[in-house]
């Protein structure tokens, strides 16, 4: 009974030491595990946020004014049209260059169609995407159902984006095309370039969250890239921002990348809470000379 007892202690001492070394692992691996969910820390910074128009966006140029601009169809995916916003310049001659204006998590909303607007009147056919399939956001709780359905269908936002890109190029017959995207859309923005490495002409992007790093993946590249990113940003980072410019300065790639001082995401949007207007009107100059210097034919 002795031997007996003794063995049963062993097995059983055994079966706990595995458990416990189970436990561990997997307490190390939870642990291990990404807690700043890109969906997550959206709704984190725009929580307490609604996407109402202000009067700094209400002094762009309206419709007929010094751009004209519509609702129209791009193209269409699983049988449903794809309707986007066009604004273009007026009273210029000769083609437009193009530019995909991509929305931010709030969805192509009246501050989106007013940015585009404003991108227009500087000489440009600006195509504002819809990502959303015709919804836009009015409160953080809408936005991050839409984003997270979105995000869910990966391979439904790259023929989005490949459509908007074949109508600005075949239809609209735009000698150059570029990009341009805020927060959810910066992200798009590089999207964009990866899709079309070779033939997009320039890419902005405004404090993207999810950012490539890896020198294989940004390779292809061949069109100059402007990045614009706040200092106080958790996704990205800065340490983020400085592995994309690192590894696109060490491919040679043609990138100028902004990390502005005191500036959280999102600091560009006038609707929103951490709204600086200092760096977002910098940053704005930059934008129009970039577009300028790479899209504008001479």
């Amino acid at each position: 009974m002795l031997a007996m007892r003794l063995f049963i202690a062993v097995i059983l001492g055994t079966f706990l030491v595995v458990i416990g070394c189970q436990s561990s692992v997997l307490n190390s691996q939870t642990l291990s595990q990404p807690t700043d969910d890109y969906t997550e820390y959206m709704w984190e910074v725009h929580q307490d946020e609604r996407p109402v128009p202000t009067d700094i966006l209400a002094q762009v140029p309206a419709e007929d004014d010094a751009v004209s601009a519509e609702i129209v169809t791009y193209g269409t995916l699983e049988g449903k049209e794809i309707n986007g916003y066009l604004a273009s310049a007026m009273d210029i001659d000769g083609p437009l260059p193009g530019i995909i204006v991509i929305h931010e998590w709030w969805g192509l909303n009246d501050n989106i169609k007013t940015m585009t607007r404003k991108i227009a009147a500087q000489g440009y056919r600006a195509l504002a995407v819809d990502m959303y399939g015709g919804k836009f956001a009015k409160t953080p709780e809408e936005a991050r159902k839409l984003v997270t359905e979105a995000r869910n269908n990966r391979d439904r936002l790259q023929d989005n984006l490949t459509l908007a890109y074949q109508d600005l190029e075949q239809e609209k017959n735009a000698p150059k095309i570029g990009s341009i995207g805020w927060c959810f859309g910066g992200s798009l923005s590089l999207q964009t370039a990866l899709l079309f490495p070779k033939t997009l002409d320039a890419a902005v992007i405004y404090y993207g969250g999810e950012l490539a790093t890896d020198p294989e993946v940004l390779k292809p590249l061949e069109m100059p890239i402007l990045g614009i990113f706040g200092e106080l940003d958790r996704r990205p980072s800065p340490e983020t921002v400085k592995a994309f410019e690192t590894a696109l300065n060490a491919l040679n790639k043609q990138a100028d990348i902004y990390i502005y001082p005191n500036a959280d995401h999102a600091f560009a949007n006038p609707s929103g809470a951490r709204y600086n207007p200092e760096a977002a009107q910098d940053a704005w100059e930059k934008t129009e000379q970039f577009f300028s210097k790479h899209l504008i034919l001479r």
